[in-house]
């Protein structure tokens, strides 16, 4: 695709624009914005990838990751109003970690995958950004249910709960709330939407059933790390709103 052939694509944000201008939206700002620094912002990965892939480096590969879950940390711990910042990154920074580690240690352990910077790092993206929504989802209904439930937390408490007893109910729906996007798209994937890996193989020219194969390792691969990234952000954000003693903390949510 031709840069001038590419350009032509800029008409469909036009709409956008029209339409937001017309319907007095005042998302035009927002969406030029968002326009320019996707422009940039994938040109520069674009030269760093090649870069990294005709060198093979490791540091290289390195650095994208770990630049990949800063920025994932950073967005999705914008939903923990009521933890400590710095608690909110350390644990959406440690499921993150997990989710990765564990995935993408089982698709190179099992030889799914090769060994390669231009394997690796598409695979890290798809699972970084996926467990990314999965822990921020997660964390802000994690908040909005032991606010709604604070009478049903202090009545367990009251009789004797462990704070994890206590916020059981709280957690699983957070959970569940943190997974919801995964499990929908997977209900519903190849009859709502034909998804970007097997989109991008058939384009490419590739036969469509071996098309749906990577799909379907895809599908696969992000349900577990959407769960591993869901789980361990339920189960680690819920401490700091109680006492070790069991009690409701200061920083539990209240309705102001």
């Amino acid at each position: 695709m031709s840069l001038l052939t590419l350009s032509f694509s800029l008409s469909f944000i036009g709409i956008a624009l029209f339409l937001s201008y017309r319907e007095q939206l005042a998302l035009e700002k927002d969406m030029l914005v968002g326009t320019v620094r996707a422009i940039i912002q994938l040109f520069i990965i674009g030269y760093i990838l090649q870069y990294v892939f005709d060198l093979r480096s490791l540091p290289g590969l390195l650095s994208i990751l770990t630049v990949m879950v800063v920025v994932a940390v950073q967005n999705a711990s914008k939903r923990a109003t009521a933890l400590p910042r710095s608690q909110s990154i350390l644990y959406i920074a440690g499921a993150l970690i997990l989710s990765e580690v564990l995935t993408l240690g089982l698709l190179l352990g099992l030889g799914i995958v090769p060994a390669e910077p231009r394997f690796i790092i598409p695979f890290s993206g798809m699972i970084i950004g996926n467990s990314m929504i999965a822990a921020g989802l997660t964390v802000s209904r994690l908040q909005a249910e032991l606010l709604n439930q604070k009478p049903l937390v202090l009545t367990a408490l009251t009789l004797g709960a462990t704070s994890r007893q206590a916020a059981s109910r709280a957690i699983k729906a957070a959970v569940k709330a943190g997974m919801s996007p995964t499990i929908d798209g997977m209900k519903t994937v190849g009859l709502v939407q034909l998804p970007g890996m097997m989109t991008g193989q058939i384009i490419a020219g590739a036969n469509p059933v071996e098309a749906v194969k990577y799909q379907l390792l895809i599908q696969l691969v992000l349900t577990a790390a959407t769960a591993i990234a869901s789980m361990a952000v339920g189960l680690w954000s819920y401490r700091p709103f109680f006492t070790a003693d069991h009690q409701l903390s200061p920083c539990y949510p209240n309705k102001t």
